[in-house]
């Protein structure tokens, strides 16, 4: 995709991070632009902020991505406004659930309906009709660097889960000789608000055995917090994500201090060695 002017992109979790990055990216490059978000007042104050700039149509709603008809309530008010959508970001997501055996079905549930199944949901209300417009398209999934290593309990698993989701649909599309293309951004760490998703965490994903974190589990809480906090600005990210989309790379990778550990880590897959630890979030 090359021609963004007076095109339309949905950009789910465009309150804030990566999501409002890419919101702005987009209405820079001409676009008009589908903010979704769970975080409602959060959500309001970008809509402002971006109409004060005075560039194209911004259309807030209010969207639970885990939910299948919020996302297909989604897709029917962009078609209603503007008729197409040509550019999906299919971004939201939260970090959490870090023990396989130890977080609760409720932590599983929340990281994987919104890190996972709002992928899925995004790809297959939004993708046929992007195929169907019949013109240059793009569908940019988040993942994230532990998608392409090990460990990382749920959240590590709903990230390797987005990344082979992307690639299948890459064939798929390739196959059909569609237009739209796909990319999964892998980034590492970011300066976002990821550690604090519980504020947006659903009713229906809590849970009454929470228990206090062991210092040992602070201690790391506290380095990853320090990690983001010390991570690439959103902005700079964007620029990167564009680019890619105009090269039309289907992975996107923006942090090559990870590439060690991932080349470790096939190494292992093709020796049938058992991998040394190393995860991110």
């Amino acid at each position: 995709m090359q021609d963004f002017e007076n095109k339309v992109a949905v950009v789910t979790g465009a309150a804030s991070g990566i999501g409002n990055a890419l919101a702005q990216k987009c209405l820079d490059e001409g676009m008009n632009v589908v903010l979704a978000d769970i975080e409602e007042a959060a959500l309001e104050r970008a809509a402002e902020a971006f109409a004060a700039q005075g560039k194209n149509t911004v259309l807030p709603v209010k969207t639970d991505v885990s939910i299948l008809e919020e996302i297909e309530a989604l897709a029917e008010k962009t078609i209603s406004e503007f008729g197409a959508v040509h550019l999906l970001f299919n971004n939201a997501g939260v970090g959490g659930a870090p023990s396989v055996l130890e977080s609760s079905q409720a932590d599983w549930e929340w990281v994987m309906g919104v890190n996972l199944w709002s992928v899925i949901h995004g790809l297959r209300v939004f993708g046929p009709i992007m195929v169907a417009q019949d013109t240059e398209g793009h569908i940019v999934n988040t993942a994230s660097m532990a998608g392409l290593i090990h460990g990382g309990g749920a959240y590590g698993v709903t990230k390797h889960g987005v990344v082979a989701l992307s690639e299948s649909a890459h064939f798929e599309l390739e196959q059909k000789g569609s237009k739209v293309k796909v990319s999964v951004l892998c980034p590492g760490f970011v300066q976002t608000n990821i550690i604090d998703s519980d504020r947006n965490r659903q009713e229906r994903y809590s849970h009454s055995d929470a228990l206090e974190p062991t210092e040992e589990q602070q201690a790391r809480f506290d380095m990853v917090t320090e990690m983001i906090n010390q991570g690439m600005p959103p902005a700079e990210l964007a620029e990167i994500v564009f680019d890619h989309i105009r090269r039309e790379r289907l992975y996107i990778l923006t942090h090559n201090n990870f590439n060690q550990i991932v080349e470790n880590r096939t190494k292992a897959i093709l020796s049938g060695e058992n991998p040394q630890q190393a995860s991110i979030l």
